[in-house]
């Protein structure tokens, strides 16, 4: 049998550290992105926002 031997130099450590925490990062973003899009579809926009948007209707007539 033989022996195999594995080198990680330091900046290959430090790639798979980068790596891993891009992949947490972008995975937390889509979620917070997605999560974002279901709240946004259940609720309704507000009184005031309403009542904005048709003043600003009233004055483009």
């Amino acid at each position: 049998m033989k022996n195999v031997f594995l080198y990680l130099d330091p900046g290959s450590g430090s790639y798979i550290l980068q790596v891993i925490i891009a992949a947490i990062l972008g995975g937390l973003m889509f979620f917070k992105n997605f999560w974002i899009k279901v709240k946004s579809f259940f609720i309704k926009p507000k009184q005031k926002d309403e009542e904005a948007e048709a003043k600003e209707q009233e004055g483009e007539e």
